[in-house]
């Protein structure tokens, strides 16, 4: 009887060397993690090396600044408080949606996520129009309605420049980090465990306080982890929200330092950075500390099974409670922007019958400066959008092929800039990239380097995800059946993967066009970006052309999010027909 050779021999995977797909993978993935360590490396190095040798001098000059009491302080308090309220507001949301009859079907799958449609700079300025104690809308509508009666204020009740004010914005932007954790966990989380805790005759809230929280806490202890990580990275809210109220915080004191001041005060920046970095390392051992203690808590494999919590009478309250959190969070910020860029300037006394696009017009055809910087905007975001995600599918491609140590360590590497303040790697691009022998400051290219390395982890989340769509058993198949590693790619693994790297470009082209952390840092007044332009209108002190810049933002960020879901939608029922 003859014997048929195997096409792969017993105990050798079918990629036992590198092709030419998995070096171009491994070139792009050495490359971007050189984007981001080359620059923490030179924000590490200058603090504790200046003009050739060894010199203190950073930290000393930091350490000696007469208001750094009060500017770590500050920092901590915004943070820390934001990102406490924001577990409590993301974990009751993602509890009503998956655990509760009160959910609204795919609509709640994503209420949660409409703060991302609305950049923080463009939110921070809609939320100036609205609470600013005497020309804010909703104040004016507030003060209206008390006075019919009997309740006269001359200004307020809210002041948006504020403790108060600054921490609510800031905590609006960080829910979304942990309903995305939260709401993911509670989808896998098996309830016959609370139900065993019952009939044993615990209490809920004992049964919630010794299985129910111990379980989640991984998960909370990440979008907790996640929402510091962002909080200490925040330049815009803290820049349009806290500066009014003089409420310094380390991200705005970098900026000034290094765009505002001339010349640039690196040593100062460095130090702060530093500061920033330290604090960021203690909070990923925070969550460290919790997955330790939560070593015991477990959620239930094949067989688990989802309790939904039927709350009778009580269901329209949640509904209206989520509802109410949109509005507030999302609805309200637009619809200010909207009404004083339509009214064409601010004020409560809004001309109802006079709205036009005037301000629309002056701001976007008539000015140059903003007309270039959309230009500039939008061109960085396809093209940092689309080099992103090609990127990171490549590499997201060879770390699901491989399962090698390599390969580990690379994703790994590929997701560390989630971990580090946006406003580190900033400065140290800018360090690094902007004065000899590259001379890059100011210039298309270094925005673009600044982009792919602050939201290099999004890409790579987003396509991770399409690739894990398609597995590796389609690959090996068409490798069995001769085809090359590139045409495996373009003629198997690029169609089913569209949909989620469209996905994962609009995710890029908008956190890039409405970035306002890398752009004040690292642009220049040759080539001005969105987020800057509008810093510099708000510095200004036109308010018509800023809630027209702030709202044609939205609508652009809008627009390409409805055509990504129909697209998606489209391509993905396409594939399964």
């Amino acid at each position: 009887m003859k014997t048929i050779t195997p096409l792969v021999r017993p105990g050798s995977s079918l990629r036992s060397r590198h092709s030419s797909l998995d070096i171009v993978a491994l070139l792009i993935a050495l490359t971007l993690i050189a984007i981001v360590c080359v620059p923490l490396i030179q924000v590490v190095v200058g603090m504790v090396w200046k003009d050739g040798g060894f010199s203190l001098e950073a930290l000393e000059r930091t350490l000696a600044i007469p208001d750094l009491g009060s500017l770590v302080f500050n920092t901590l308090v915004v943070v820390v408080v934001s990102s406490a309220c924001a577990v409590v507001i993301g974990f009751l949301l993602a509890w009503a949606n998956q655990r509760t009859d009160a959910r609204l079907g795919i609509l709640n799958d994503i209420l949660p996520y409409l703060p991302f449609l609305l950049p923080p700079v463009a939110g921070a300025v809609g939320w100036t129009m609205l609470l600013s104690p005497r020309a804010g809308l909703l104040n004016a509508w507030i003060r209206d309605a008390l006075s019919l009666v009997g309740i006269h204020m001359e200004s307020g009740p809210f002041d948006i420049n504020s403790w108060y004010g600054l921490i609510m914005v800031y905590t609006i932007y960080a829910v979304p980090y942990v309903y995305m954790n939260v709401a993911a966990a509670l989808a896998s989380f098996d309830s016959s465990l609370e139900e065993a805790s019952r009939l044993s005759g615990a209490s809920y809230l004992r049964t919630l306080r010794k299985v129910t929280l111990p379980t989640l806490a991984p998960s909370v202890g990440a979008g907790f982890l996640l929402c510091t990580w962002f909080g200490f990275g925040m330049f815009s809210i803290a820049a349009i929200i806290g500066t009014p109220a003089q409420i310094d915080v380390i991200a705005v004191r970098i900026v000034n330092l290094l765009t505002f001041s001339y010349p640039p005060d690196e040593d100062l920046a460095l130090g702060l950075s530093a500061i920033v970095m330290v604090f960021v390392g203690i909070s990923y051992y925070v969550q460290f500390r919790i997955l330790r203690s939560a070593r015991f808590g477990s959620i239930g494999g094949k067989g688990g099974r989802h309790g939904i919590i039927k709350l009778g009478p009580w269901k329209p309250v949640v509904r209206g409670l989520v509802l109410l959190y949109v509005l507030v969070s999302t609805i309200l910020p637009m619809a200010g922007l909207f009404i004083v860029a339509l009214n064409g300037y601010w004020t409560p006394n809004v001309d109802w019958s006079g709205l036009s696009f005037e301000a629309f017009a002056t701001t976007l055809v008539r000015d140059p400066s903003t007309r270039e910087a959309f230009m500039n905007s939008m061109g960085l975001g396809i093209v940092g959008g689309f080099i992103g995600i090609m990127a990171a599918a490549l590499v997201s491609l060879y770390v699901q092929r491989r399962r090698t140590l390599l390969a580990q360590g690379i994703d790994v590497a590929i997701k560390m800039p989630a971990s580090i303040s946006n406003m580190v790697i900033a400065v140290g691009i800018l360090l690094l990239l902007g004065r000899e022998p590259f001379n890059l400051g100011g210039t298309w290219i270094i925005l673009l380097i600044g982009y792919l390395a602050l939201y290099l982890p999004q890409a790579s989340i987003a396509s991770d995800a399409s690739v894990a769509v398609v597995g590796k058993e389609l690959g090996e198949a068409s490798t069995v059946s001769g085809a090359k590693d590139w045409k495996t790619f373009f003629r198997v693994y690029a169609p089913l993967m569209l949909p989620g790297l469209v996905g994962g470009w609009a995710l890029l082209f908008i956190r890039i066009v409405g970035d306002l952390t890398a752009s004040a840092i690292l642009s220049g007044t040759e080539n001005v970006v969105l987020g800057f332009r509008i810093l510099e209108v708000f510095n200004g002190g036109s308010y018509a052309e800023l809630a027209a810049l702030s709202s044609t933002l939205v609508l652009i960020t809008g627009t390409v999010l409805f055509f990504v879901i129909v697209i998606s939608k489209r391509f993905g029922v396409s594939k399964t027909q």
